[in-house]
């Protein structure tokens, strides 16, 4: 499919990146229902709201992983936590950092809400907005929740595992925010049920490429750790399916390595048993058959052909990113 007027690959492409993808996927799920902008400004505050949510939920997670890095820089905790330290003030620097976290994560939070309820589009459809995205927020809380829980379980079957990525970062990374912007275009229940059918195996796809990416990708690119996730002991699809498939000492190996600091020769050695068991190859195969099935829903959608191309670049650019 041609990219659309105006767009070149590029820029479809740098849209999808996990740093601004929820907005992107907000604004063309309006510009699918209502092709024809006469706000501009106020569609980019309402997605830029879900730029807030995700902002907010980086800070926590991050603290919550104990994650030292973001994006190639000090995760938010760390930052304050060195702040405290340099300037020499009393108290316990990473109980400072732990505290100013949690607080700008709520911030966040709630300046997200604020945005997109002060947008600038009629109250009817901001109302219909609001609604969807306060179910998102709630999702991606109880997400986070059972992300915590599986880890301190220290055991995820690959359905578990399913449901986890599904709530924390599936439907809010890309199903909730076409739907969002689609309500706030004065979408039908139908029409988001439509997008709802592309935006959650895209949602799905999206982050088994991030699991991907959390053992095989280059920290130059990603700005984590080589390794980040099996360092943080999660416990994604990809482990979930290598634990289940790999020989008994791969498996045993692999489960006690989780969370717990590796060296590059242990990372090497993870990769090595995940590749064997087959869970590499299955989760790429599971990426291209949901790509395929969202591709396929979105087809069938009754959409705006202009929106219907970018969202095909924008769902090809989430399922085949390197960062």
């Amino acid at each position: 499919m041609p990219t659309p007027p105006g767009w070149s690959r590029r820029h479809v492409r740098r849209s999808a990146a996990a740093s601004g993808s929820r907005a992107a996927f907000c604004y063309w799920g309006f510009r699918a229902i209502e092709p024809d902008l006469t706000d501009d400004t106020a569609l980019v505050r309402a997605c830029a709201a879900l730029e807030l949510l995700h902002a907010s939920a980086l800070v926590h997670d991050d603290f919550m992983d104990a994650s030292d890095t973001r994006r190639g820089r000090p995760a938010t905790h760390r930052a304050f936590e060195a702040e405290h330290r340099k300037a020499g003030w009393t108290g316990d620097p990473e109980q400072y950092g732990a505290a100013a976290a949690i607080l700008l994560g709520d911030l966040l939070l709630g300046w997200a809400g604020d945005l997109l309820r002060h947008c600038g589009l009629p109250t009817e459809r901001v109302d219909a907005g609001l609604s969807l995205f306060e179910l998102c927020r709630t999702e991606v809380i109880a997400g986070q929740f059972l992300d915590v829980s599986v880890r301190a379980r220290a055991r995820a079957d690959v359905e578990t595992a399913m449901t986890v990525l599904r709530y924390k970062s599936a439907k809010y990374s890309i199903q909730r925010p076409l739907e969002i912007g689609a309500a706030l275009a004065g979408a039908s229940s139908g029409q988001l049920r439509e997008l709802g059918a592309f935006g959650l195996p895209l949602g799905e796809a999206f982050q088994l490429r991030d699991d991907l990416l959390g053992v095989y990708g280059d920290p130059a690119a990603t700005g984590k750790p080589a390794g980040d996730d099996p360092v943080e002991g999660k416990r994604t699809v990809l482990v979930a399916m290598a634990l289940s498939a790999a020989e008994l000492a791969d498996a045993v190996l692999l489960d006690e390595s989780l969370g717990r600091p590796l060296d590059e020769a242990a990372v090497t050695e993870l990769r090595r048993i995940i590749d064997s068991s087959g869970a590499h190859a299955q989760v790429e195969r599971l990426i291209e058959a949901l790509a395929a099935r969202a591709v396929t829903a979105l087809g069938l959608a009754s959409v705006d052909e202009h929106a219907r191309a970018v969202l095909t670049e924008l769902a090809s650019a989430a399922t085949q990113r390197t960062v």
